[in-house]
């Protein structure tokens, strides 16, 4: 039974990306390097040379971001500047509502958990993050802090991309 249980959770790890247990209030560090560039529903990473606009995003201990509505171009490549002035650790992630519901939940079951992708950003407290991302998609997608609670307590806001 032991087996069966410590494959079911390698298998569930490697199927929804890359995670490590660590998460919590432990600092986060962008790898160096190049970054992934995965198409998602919601757009894909952008270059920092191709950035035509910086949005300031600020999140705190009240589980809120602000603004929590964001309406962008369809095309355009986005700076976020994520600013947490609380004193735990925040996130944004980009996604979907359905993948941000899933991505949450695991996160409930698995609060120690450590991603990294290049449509989210971990901000420890008194800190400053940033993504950069192109929205080649029109249409209205979401953003979260999924660190266990924070989302089921409200941590969340709209992206608008609106068609050219």
């Amino acid at each position: 039974m032991k087996t069966l249980t410590s494959a079911f959770l390698a298998l569930l790890i490697a199927s929804t990306g890359t995670f490590a247990f660590a998460h919590g209030d432990a600092a986060h560090t962008k790898k160096a390097g190049p970054v992934k560039k995965e198409q998602k529903d919601w757009g894909i990473a952008g270059d920092a040379k191709a950035v035509s606009r910086t949005i300031t995003i600020g999140m705190s201990d009240s589980m809120r971001f602000s603004p929590d509505k964001i309406d962008v171009k369809h095309g355009e490549t986005i700076k976020f500047v994520i600013k947490n002035s609380g004193k735990i650790m925040h996130e944004l992630v980009i996604g979907n509502k359905k993948d941000l519901d899933e991505h949450a939940a695991l996160m409930l079951k698995f609060p120690g958990m450590e991603h990294e992708e290049p449509y989210m950003a971990h901000v420890a407290p008194g800190k400053t993050g940033q993504i950069i991302w192109t929205f080649n998609k029109p249409g209205n997608f979401d953003f979260a802090c999924l660190i266990a609670g924070h989302y089921q307590a409200g941590m969340v806001g709209k992206i608008t991309v609106a068609a050219r």
